[in-house]
């Protein structure tokens, strides 16, 4: 096996984005790189927090203010992800965790070349070691055309060398990506499809009943607006959404599939598709919106210690990475007020790629959302479970489940280190 370099963080870059989430036993990842775009001073990063099997899974992020650490607690997220989804029948063995980030603003019109550089830059570690794909700011047609000009097989080309059948997996995943159900993709539907679930599972074990049960999101991009079309097809009143516009709210509830067909290509939604009901709200007034839900599905750090005195919904939902300062989060539980963590909520999408290659699921869109309702509604289940009878929150229950499965991950697969 190729052995990857081991590179010692650069201070550039690492002194915003908010505290990790380190999660169980965490070592100093294994890669730590920052690159500096040699066309316009920008800086991006990579981190590998593990390898399982000599591989490692994550994805390409692209926003101003992208940070080492804010990298760094991503890919150690991936790590406790993969974990989490560890079934030893399965055919899909976890990977270790990895994060790339890019600080750009993806509609910069030099965002692209960027990323292109920045994949040339990094394209040895994607090769062996990395497989990776669409995050915050990007999307995977974005990431395969990029990858394809700096030169790569594929984003994920570091799996194949796993596979039992190259070419059927490359041909299952590809055509479960061709899929598209009532207007949108398959792969931007199953993230969404697990945070739904997620919001389900919650309401079951509290005895809450779906029909009425008032949602807020926040991003109406790829997951959060597949969350919002689930949640509201479930029986649930999306009551606001929030763009980087500014916040729409209706609290009888809003037209889900009409906001849908508006949006542009990074979820802003065309305000000339607004009913005269619907109001137009400051970007932050999802926070404080009259619902049992708050679904977080766009920037990290969106909850702080000032902005949580204003929220009164029962349950935080983390669709996004790291929306939730742990200070906030303290805070939110002495008020009694759950949140789901994005280690468990939002894991569906990496799952969904990997049961799909590795040949859990054919490319079908019943068998996937069916996949994915059971074994979302099978792991938060068990977290709120434990965190029930531990006294704990759930993210210390997903932290020590995690922690219960990596030692057996590395026994039976090993731990390039």
């Amino acid at each position: 096996m190729t052995t990857p370099p081991t590179t010692s963080p650069s201070a550039a870059g690492d002194t915003a984005g908010g505290p990790q989430r380190p999660g169980p036993d965490a070592p100093a990842p294994l890669v730590s790189l920052t690159w500096t775009d040699h066309v316009t001073g920008r800086q991006g990063f990579l981190v590998i927090d593990r390898l399982v099997r000599g591989v490692s899974s994550g994805g390409l992020r692209m926003r101003p203010g992208c940070t080492l650490t804010e990298v760094t607690g991503l890919a150690r997220g991936m790590t406790m992800k993969e974990a989490l989804h560890y079934n030893p029948q399965g055919c899909y063995i976890p990977l270790g965790g990895a994060k790339g980030g890019i600080d750009c603003d993806p509609r910069d019109p030099a965002a692209y070349a960027v990323l292109v550089r920045y994949l040339r830059a990094v394209r040895p570690y994607i090769e062996h070691f990395w497989a990776t794909g669409e995050d915050l700011g990007l999307t995977q047609d974005l990431v395969d055309r990029a990858a394809c000009d700096a030169g790569l097989v594929s984003s994920i080309q570091a799996v194949y060398p796993l596979l039992d059948d190259e070419d059927a997996a490359r041909k299952r995943l590809a055509d479960a990506f061709a899929i598209d159900v009532d207007g949108i993709g398959l792969d931007e539907l199953v993230g969404g499809c697990g945070v739904a679930e997620s919001v389900l599972t919650a309401l079951d074990r509290a005895g809450v009943p779906h029909r009425g049960t008032r949602v807020a999101v926040q991003g109406l991009g790829t997951m959060g607006g597949a969350t919002a079309r689930f949640l509201a097809r479930a029986g649930l009143r999306v009551v606001a959404v929030a763009d980087i516009k500014g916040t729409i709210a209706n609290p009888d509830g809003l037209d889900v599939e009409e906001l849908l067909a508006a949006r542009d290509g990074h979820g802003s939604v065309d305000r000339a598709a607004l009913r005269p009901e619907d109001r137009e709200l400051p970007a932050g007034a999802w926070l404080t919106t009259d619902a049992e839900v708050l679904v977080p599905a766009a920037v990290s750090h969106a909850v702080d210690t000032t902005n949580q005195a204003g929220i009164t919904a029962r349950w935080i939902v983390e669709a996004a990475n790291m929306p939730v300062l742990p200070e906030a989060e303290a805070l939110l539980a002495e008020r009694g007020i759950t949140v789901l963590p994005d280690v468990a909520v939002n894991s569906g999408t990496n799952a969904w790629w990997w049961w799909t290659l590795f040949g859990d699921i054919g490319a079908d869109a019943d068998e996937a959302f069916a996949h994915t309702r059971r074994s979302m509604r099978a792991l938060v289940d068990r977290l709120l479970a434990r965190a029930e009878s531990e006294g704990c929150t759930p993210r210390a229950a997903a932290h020590a489940l995690a922690a219960d499965r990596l030692p057996v991950i590395a026994e039976r697969f090993g731990v390039f280190r």
